[in-house]
């Protein structure tokens, strides 16, 4: 009798496993996922093999492909492993700037922003996440303002 209630446990706990185990990916396509600002500020381009992410109005893009750009040592370093909306509106690389904070920023700013966004990072490199301050409150309540249907590349699939 007890052999046969182990056994039963131990079905369900593999059927259990088997039904709430998220598919793999697809090859070669990395699922969407949540980035807190420690997270996003280890893929800086600073340790070779490690893929290189750069983030714009909280969407993280994988930008490796542009390693001339943004790899050690390249222009463009200061602006991976963190969200550098601000720098890429203004086209600073100023530390200052270097932050996801748009107050202040100028109508044209805002355009270039905007402009940067859809025509080269949502048009060249693949979204890999978002900000979890794009999604969460400071007190790290959710964004009700946050919608990922309206989110570039949305695909129901990578949000389960």
């Amino acid at each position: 009798m007890a052999g046969r209630l182990l056994l039963v446990a131990l079905l369900a706990a593999a059927e259990r496993e088997l039904r709430f185990k998220p598919p793999p990916p697809p090859p070669g396509e990395v699922p969407v996922r949540l980035f807190t600002e420690p997270e996003l500020a280890r893929y800086d381009g600073q340790q070779e093999g490690q893929p290189i992410y750069l983030a714009v109005k909280g969407v993280v893009f994988d930008v490796t492909s542009g390693k001339g750009n943004f790899g050690r040592k390249a222009p463009y370093n200061a602006l991976v492993g963190k969200d550098s909306t601000r720098g890429v509106a203004k086209m600073s690389l100023d530390p200052a700037d270097l932050t996801h904070d748009i107050t202040g920023l100028t109508e044209e700013e805002l355009k270039s922003l905007d402009d940067i966004f859809n025509n080269v990072y949502k048009a060249k490199y693949p979204i890999v996440g978002y900000t979890s301050r794009r999604i969460l409150n400071e007190d790290g309540s959710p964004n009700l303002d946050f919608k990922p249907e309206d989110q570039p590349h949305f695909n129901i699939r990578d949000e389960f």
